[in-house]
């Protein structure tokens, strides 16, 4: 049901913006996503990191809402789910600095450090970023609903 009510949304030429920008932001949401991911994943071997690459998958959504309205963009993350991943990313976060807690202090690196310049090569590091990443996503995201949803409002009070 949410697929054919997405799919309605989508090919419905009074939502949104035209087809032609419909298209790129659809190829362009895909890749904006794919590399906010890399740069949440190799944060510690690159440049970037949590805070870098959650800004990138909140544009990515905010990019959604600018091209398919606000209605599609609700519909595939909703406001409610928005602020879940966020609390859920800072959950996480707290959780992985408790685990260390356990093994002498808050944050301590519990896991191994492997071998350097390779993925899994800074212990805990990339768990935080994936973390903070989702954290950053979500909380961006939730506040760019907040002011769409507050345009509408002084809209409708004003007439």
């Amino acid at each position: 049901m949410k697929k054919e009510k997405i799919k309605d949304l989508i090919e419905d030429p009074n939502i949104g913006m035209t087809l032609i920008v419909k298209t790129v932001a659809r190829i362009t949401i895909a890749l904006i996503l794919l590399y906010g991911f890399y740069i949440i994943i190799y944060g510690h071997l690159t440049p970037g990191g949590g805070f870098a690459g959650g800004v990138i998958l909140a544009i990515a959504y905010t990019l959604m809402m600018l091209a398919f309205s606000r209605h599609i963009a609700l519909v595939k993350l909703s406001d409610f789910w928005a602020s879940m991943w966020d609390n859920i990313g800072m959950l996480a976060f707290i959780v992985i600095g408790f685990v260390g807690l356990g093994f002498g202090y808050f944050l301590f690196n519990f896991l191994s450090k492997g071998k350097p310049f390779s993925l899994v090569s800074a212990g805990i590091i990339p768990l935080l970023n994936l973390s903070i990443g989702i954290k950053v996503g979500a909380a961006l995201y939730a506040i760019f609903i907040g002011l769409s949803i507050y345009g509408r409002l002084v809209l409708e009070e004003e007439e």
